[in-house]
């Protein structure tokens, strides 16, 4: 999919998934997300870098981290943000996305931050925009969540900074999981020793062996000696089916309590995308206990998408002159 994502001089200009791309363009990605991480905590939070920019949230789906992160993101790019609500939109009415999208170009916007519920809804998007306008997946159905991927990538960084030495573990529903897919894709391209997934076969894909990642069933063995533990979220609607008994019983089996993680290295830490149900996927006493950084996630969330959105609409050139 890269050839999608990137402009003719190699530069990125959608952001749609992290099949394909590079690990160069990813440090890239890292890399700048750490000079605007510092913006937070200045008094102006704001660099003029995407100023007469405008930049459309189209969120399909239900979101508050997501959604929050890339207009605060916007925002301190000094970008003007729309967030457009879709159940009251003329999309309710019966008007096609693609006719949404073209008056929404007609009013000279540069970005479309996109989320939906169907699979390969945001490549749809980039393939039938106008050639200046970018577009961000900011997830598509169990396809993609590749924004989400990069600051749980930044964030392993920012503790362990050297990727081929770690032992990662995802713990969860990785058959239905879009975060997973790309965060196994990140940390493949970035080199990480080890990739492991912990789950009952239930909620493993088929094709799980083809990723690239070790299969476990049991956490016991799963978590042993590894740096890092990503937890996920475990979507109420797969208990209501056949996959799970019970929350209770895949809490006793696949929740993460400070029993399971002391199996892990001491300074393992602990992640999870979000939103988090205690009790069913973690313990609350890891969940905010010393190794969870999954607060930091979210604050990192902001840096990495403003990082992402300026490579998409602005050169390296003016990134250079406005941090300098």
């Amino acid at each position: 999919m890269s050839h999608n994502q990137l402009s003719a001089n190699g530069h990125l200009q959608h952001f749609l998934s992290i099949e394909g791309l590079k690990r160069p363009l990813l440090t890239e990605i890292m890399d700048r997300a750490e000079q605007f991480s510092s913006i937070s905590s200045q008094q102006v939070k704001k660099v003029p870098l995407l100023r007469g920019k405008t930049i459309v949230n189209l969120f399909f789906e239900n979101s508050t981290r997501t959604r929050t992160t890339f207009e605060l993101a916007a925002k301190r790019l000094s970008a003007d943000v729309i967030s457009l609500n879709i159940n009251t939109s003329s999309a309710s009415k019966g008007e096609s996305l693609r006719d949404t999208l073209h008056n929404l170009e007609a009013m000279h916007c540069d970005m479309f931050v996109v989320r939906h519920s169907q699979s390969g809804a945001a490549e749809f998007i980039a393939q039938h925009v106008a050639p200046h306008v970018s577009v961000i997946n900011a997830g598509d159905g169990c396809h993609a969540h590749p924004t989400q991927a990069m600051l749980d990538m930044f964030t392993i960084r920012r503790h362990k900074n050297h990727f081929p030495d770690l032992r990662v573990a995802i713990i969860g529903d990785i058959l239905h999981s879009r975060v997973a897919r790309s965060q196994i894709q990140a940390l493949a391209t970035l080199g990480v020793g080890e990739i492991r997934v912990i789950a009952p076969k239930t909620l493993l894909p088929s094709d799980c062996q083809t990723l690239g990642v070790h299969v476990y069933h049991d956490m016991e063995a799963g978590l042993k000696d590894v740096d890092v533990v990503i937890t996920l979220r475990l979507q109420k609607e797969r208990m209501a089916g056949a996959l799970l008994p019970s929350a209770r019983e895949y809490f006793q089996c696949y929740g993460l309590t400070e029993q399971k993680l002391s199996l892990a290295k001491p300074d393992a830490i602990v992640m999870h995308p979000g939103p988090i149900n205690r009790g069913v996927e973690i313990a609350s006493a890891v969940a905010d206990g010393p190794q969870s950084v999954i607060l930091e996630q979210v604050t990192h969330g902001i840096a990495v998408r403003m990082a992402i959105m300026s490579m998409a609409l602005g050169s390296q050139a003016e990134h250079k002159e406005v941090l300098v």
